[in-house]
């Protein structure tokens, strides 16, 4: 569900913000569907908002459901080269599994762990470039912000590691992920770039411009990562439901 009410980067409304009230649109299908399971996912300033309140609110209104309720921060950079922090929230019903229900984030990293050279192409066309009025813009705002003693400003990411988080506002400038050129101004990922920063494979198509596929993939989850969690969560299921079968089967007998 929407996220920029509870992000660090927007204006921390929570559910001031019309979009922040969506989360209790997903309780209301939740409600109406009833899953055997379902899998949420937001930033990590989610738990911390408006000083633990705003998530006390989603957890006990998920909990109203009777839904046993799971939940970690996860970092993607275990499937991607990139460090991006969010906060999953796993429910199971507990009308259909009562006191079965257990579920662990027993993930299994990549290995080797993927690096920032792992999703460069190695000719990128000029455009991608900083401009020399742009590149002398950033490097004079971080050098204000670091006589101000914060960490606000560029950041150039290391090819043998992970980048930082990359964000819907990257079409403005770029400026949270950018590569280092050799001769000349470092330069933004292109959007195939950032497609396979956020684990999408090659086959995936891009049909939209630069600007709107920046958006996309800064708003976009880390695939890999997802789809590993809901393995775990088809697992479980399956793994209740043989229980549930084998215990009717019990009483049966």
């Amino acid at each position: 569900f929407p996220c920029q009410p509870f992000s660090q980067a927007g204006l921390h409304k929570g559910f001031e913000d019309a979009r922040g009230t969506l989360f209790f649109d997903v309780a209301r299908i939740i409600r109406a569907k009833r899953p055997k399971a379902f899998m949420l996912e937001n930033v990590k300033n989610l738990c911390s908002h408006d000083k633990g309140r705003t998530f006390q609110v989603i957890r006990e209104s998920l909990e109203e459901l009777d839904y046993e309720i799971f939940y970690k921060v996860l970092d993607g950079q275990n499937y991607v080269p990139q460090h991006r922090e969010r906060i999953l929230i796993v429910g199971f019903d507990r009308e259909l599994y009562g006191d079965t229900i257990g579920f662990e984030f027993n993930l299994t990293p990549r290995v080797p762990k993927p690096v920032m050279r792992d999703i460069l192409d190695e000719e990128v066309a000029d455009k991608y470039t900083l401009s020399d009025k742009l590149w002398t813009y950033l490097q004079n705002y971080a050098a204000k912000h670091r006589a101000a003693g914060n960490g606000f400003g560029y950041g150039i990411a290391p090819l043998d590691g992970v980048s930082r988080t990359l964000s819907a506002r990257y079409y403005k400038d770029g400026s949270e992920v950018l590569i280092a050129q050799e001769g000349k101004n470092p330069r933004r990922l292109t959007p195939r770039e950032c497609a396979r920063l956020q684990g999408f494979p090659d086959t995936f198509k891009i049909p939209v411009s630069d600007t709107q596929a920046y958006k996309q993939f800064g708003n976009s989850v880390v695939v890999p990562l997802m789809g590993e969690v809901a393995k775990l969560i088809v697992n479980n299921i399956e793994t209740m439901d043989n229980e549930k079968e084998q215990d009717i089967q019990r009483k049966v007998i």
